[in-house]
């Protein structure tokens, strides 16, 4: 048994700052964007993949000083609006009713990367402005707001693991749905972090659609289809806590360990009880109000979306344009015992 895993121990190092305030990247002051007055009374509408899902609400909520009160300091017209399954069918929609109503910009998480291009794009031809969060549509957006990097959220979540069942011994991964960009990117590099583990075999990956009775179904699928399984990881906030609740049992509390992604609220009964010893995430209402920021200022022309320019977000200070128009957020954050209790989201 390993002491430490390098990787784990470094994403824990320095995090408790990036959990309470985001880190930025930034650049010197003349790689900022020239300096623009931010329009006022612009229509943002903030779609996430699905409503009554707690992370999105912790992102977008006016209360937990998401990316609608953003807008509201700003002085925009903000909504939050989408379907109620975590599917593009039920997304699409709302986003063609949004452009209807005379947005000028769309503050989305992806619920395809392909499905929604069309209106996207067409939406981007009329000169609204897409921004994407959380989860991502390259190839039809003008920058995305990343909860961190996806090797960084991958790597975390395998090396946490691995830890915690001695590097070895059979685990399934508990996703959302098979379409979303963000679990796909993410579960590609854990496959490739696995590589790192030879003693640890990936038996197979499931699909709860970020529906709790859904999740709880494919979970117990998991366990029943595979005895010996040692591990769990699931990088979804929907998934998580169902996943817990599965394993919340003397048959499996402890013997089977869960990492995963999820918002503290979800998870404090099940860390408090014992069956999820540590999991990661961020602070998702920090992501929401900077994918705001980043909308008006996209919005108001203050900003390209071209790397190296930079802009102040807030509360949360400036940050910087990265390859592939994506700015970062920060780096994943470790919530176990010690520290849960601390936080409110």
């Amino acid at each position: 048994m390993r002491s430490t895993h390098p990787k784990w121990r470094t994403a824990i190092v320095g995090v408790a700052a990036v959990a309470m305030a985001a880190t930025t990247l930034s650049m010197s002051s003349a790689s900022a964007a020239p300096s623009t007055t931010l329009k006022k009374g612009l229509k943002v509408f903030v779609i996430p993949k699905n409503l009554g899902n707690s992370y999105f609400t912790t992102a977008d909520s006016v209360k937990s000083q998401g990316a609608l009160y953003a807008l509201k300091k700003l002085g925009e017209t903000g909504q939050e609006t989408s379907g109620t399954a975590d599917t593009p069918s039920s997304q699409l929609p709302i986003i063609q009713a949004d452009i209807s109503k005379g947005a000028n910009a769309l503050v989305i998480s992806a619920t395809d990367p392909q499905a929604l291009c069309p209106t996207l794009n067409a939406a981007m031809k009329k000169g609204i402005t897409v921004v994407t969060y959380d989860s991502d549509a390259p190839t039809c957006r003008s920058l995305f707001v990343n909860q961190a990097t996806p090797q960084g959220i991958g790597d975390a979540q395998v090396d946490l693991l691995a830890s915690e069942i001695n590097d070895t011994g059979e685990i399934g991964i508990v996703s959302a749905s098979a379409s979303d960009t963000n679990q796909n990117t993410w579960i590609s590099y854990m496959k490739q972090e696995l590589k790192k583990f030879p003693k640890m075999k990936l038996d197979t990956i499931v699909y709860g659609n970020d529906d709790t009775a859904t999740s709880t179904q494919v979970t117990q699928g998991l366990l029943s289809r595979y005895p010996n399984l040692k591990g769990i990881i699931s990088p979804t906030s929907i998934g998580l806590p169902a996943a817990a609740a599965v394993l919340d049992t003397s048959q499996y509390r402890g013997k089977i360990k869960l990492v995963g992604l999820a918002t503290p609220n979800e998870m404090k009964k099940y860390v408090a009880d014992g069956t999820v010893k540590a999991f990661v995430c961020w602070n998702p209402a920090d992501l929401g109000y900077l994918a705001a920021y980043a909308a008006v200022e996209l919005a108001s022309h203050a900003i390209t979306g071209a790397k190296g320019q930079s802009f102040v977000a807030g509360k949360l200070g400036r940050y910087t344009v990265v390859a592939d128009h994506t700015i970062v957020l920060g780096v994943p954050f470790v919530f176990n015992k010690s520290n849960i209790n601390n936080f409110n989201f």
